[in-house]
Order: structure tokens, then C-alpha cells, then sequence
């Protein structure tokens, strides 16, 4: 798998024993930097990352920084990204099956590194469920997260504006 990294000051110590772990499982690392602790702007990280994955450049995206939030924000600008901003297992694992998360986000200074490698390995190694009969349902809401559009925000403002959502509802064939 190719695996795009980034990380600001605050979160290259961890990218680069990251991007170790991953070469030796025989991974692909595209680093993208940064790589000391002279502070940069985590934006650019989470941009470049983003549109790794989103050209198709590699496979998945991993982004650090010392929160993980506003890197991933930033991954999440760019189209067709899904980044998740995990702290243990479960919810890796759901980034991946239910929600196709194609970055992960992640926190140097409130994760330690033995949960890291944790939710590296789980993150790389989950399937998206989407892919199968029964995880349908799961491709289905993944593809709305792309739809807001003009549409959609038409259809959000009325729904803001009447105090209720309707509609939202999985078609039969799905469930």
C-alpha cells in the first residue's frame, strides 16, 4: 500500500516512527514532511496529504500534529477526503468499515506511542465495508458526504428552517 504522511513540528517525531513502521511491513511512505521541530503551518501537511490520497498518489493518508484536529480539518478540505480523527481502536476500525476514512488523524502529545501503533495497524489493515453485500448501507451514506452542493444546502436551510430533518431515510434495498 502507498501511504501518504505529514505532520507539523508538534507531530513529526511520531510521522517519522510511523513511516519506520510502515516500511518495514513493506509499505510504500510518501513523506511530505516536516522533519524538526522549527515550527511550520500544519494546514500545508494536512493539503498535501489530502491530495495525495484524493489523486490517487497513495492509497491512504496519515497526518500528526500535536492535537490532531486542526491538521485534520485541514485534510478535510480537500474533495473527496475522509479523515477521522481517532484516539483507540474501535473507532479506527469504524473510520474504516462504516466511513471509509481514507486519512487518519492523529496526536503526539495526547496519544502515546504504543496506542499509535495501535491505530496505524488497525486503520491500515480495516476494509471498508461498503464493499460488501451486507455493508451496503455504508457506501450509501459515504457518497452523501460529498453531495453538499447547492442542492443539499437548499435542502439543509429548509430543514434548519422547519426544525426537522425528513427524508433521511436508508432505501429498503439497503438495509
Amino acid at each position: 500500500m502507498r501511504v501518504a504522511l505529514g505532520a507539523d513540528h508538534a507531530g513529526f517525531e511520531f510521522k517519522d516512527r510511523i513511516a519506520q513502521m510502515l516500511r518495514e511491513e513493506g509499505h510504500t511512505i510518501l513523506d511530505f514532511g516536516t522533519h524538526n521541530a522549527t515550527p511550520v503551518d500544519y494546514p500545508q501537511y494536512g493539503y498535501a496529504v489530502g491530495e495525495a490520497v484524493a489523486t490517487g498518489q497513495a492509497d491512504r493518508g496519515i497526518v500528526v500534529c500535536g492535537s490532531s484536529l486542526g491538521i485534520s480539518i485541514a485534510a478535510n478540505k480537500v474533495p473527496g477526503v475522509r479523515c477521522a480523527v481517532v484516539t483507540e481502536p474501535l473507532s479506527a476500525e469504524l473510520a474504516r468499515r462504516h466511513n471509509d476514512a481514507n486519512v487518519l488523524a492523529l496526536s503526539e502529545r495526547l496519544t502515546g506511542w504504543e496506542m499509535i501503533e495501535r491505530l496505524v495497524d488497525v486503520f491500515i489493515h480495516a476494509p471498508f465495508d461498503g464493499d460488501t453485500p451486507e455493508g451496503a448501507r455504508h457506501k450509501h451514506r459515504v457518497e452523501q458526504l460529498f453531495e453538499f452542493g447547492a442542492p443539499q444546502r437548499e435542502r439543509t436551510l429548509k430543514a434548519i428552517e422547519a426544525g426537522e430533518v425528513t427524508g433521511a431515510v436508508t432505501p429498503k434495498e439497503l438495509l
